[in-house]
């Protein structure tokens, strides 16, 4: 039985793109209805292409596809909304790779989230906000944010309330963290733990986890703090992942300033 019917259309974000033959590009899209799909845009690379401009990475696009054998294709293509700003700020845009390369390594073909679409569309706006205005950017944040309600939809939520190991309720104080033991351990657990868990720490995580992005107030972290949240997220991700991100290690290059 067919995913979806032979001519059909959706909203969807390139997250992914490669070069295939003298003119065309294959695409990794994803899409609030259909989840994740391999189309193949015909002479997409020609300068007189109706469709290439239409398909530059987070650019938010209407399409219309035809089923194929192996891959779809890309019949037309019309941009709704283009985060033009990204290309101003090396960091922010790095960020938005990021976050497409997280949602391209999770994700299964044709497994529809649109909770999580809504949410990707949502951290590149931000994005996109915060290289258009970096002196107020709240991109560290909001990757964060994204990486822990990326965790939950996929139903990989870190323990941060009861100890993973005894499932006693955590207390506000120093505990252990173990990405194969599913989360948080109290002091009692804590020696089975990959890393500590700060106070700080906690909070931070238990904050972002538990609250939808306009609740988030503006957190100033020391870097010590950023630097271990960063390390205990990029832990689950890495341990569920089996691999680190390509844009995660280009994100803390030499010479990219953070926000």
């Amino acid at each position: 039985m067919p995913l979806h019917p032979r001519v059909y259309s959706t909203e969807a974000i390139v997250l992914r793109r490669t070069d295939f033959g003298e003119a065309d590009r294959i695409l990794t899209l994803f899409s609030p209805a259909y989840g994740k799909l391999r189309a193949i845009a015909k002479g997409s690379r020609r300068t007189t292409s109706r469709l290439a401009g239409h398909l530059e990475p987070f650019t938010r696009t209407q399409l219309l596809l035809a089923a194929g054998r192996e891959l779809d294709i890309v019949t037309q293509a019309e941009g709704r909304e283009r985060l033009d700003h990204l290309r101003d700020d090396v960091w922010h845009a790095t960020g938005a790779w990021y976050v497409a390369e997280l949602v391209d390594r999770f994700l299964e073909d044709a497994d529809p989230h649109p909770r999580l679409y809504a949410r990707f569309v949502h951290t590149l706006r931000l994005l996109d906000d915060g290289a258009s205005a970096p002196a107020t950017s709240r991109g560290w944040l909001a990757l964060r944010h994204f990486e822990l309600h990326l965790l939950d939809e996929l139903g990989y939520r870190p323990a941060l309330h009861t100890c993973a190991g005894c499932e006693t309720p955590l207390r506000p104080e120093e505990n252990g963290f173990s990405a194969e033991l599913g989360g948080a351990l109290c002091p009692a657990c804590s020696r089975y733990a990959q890393r500590r868990m700060s106070l700080g720490a906690f909070k931070v995580l238990r904050l972002l986890q538990m609250t939808e992005w306009d609740a988030v107030p503006r957190l100033r972290l020391a870097s010590g703090e950023r630097n271990e949240v960063e390390g205990i997220l990029q832990s689950v991700l890495r341990y569920h992942l089996d691999r680190e991100l390509k844009s995660w290690a280009f994100l803390h290059a030499p010479g990219i300033e953070g926000a």
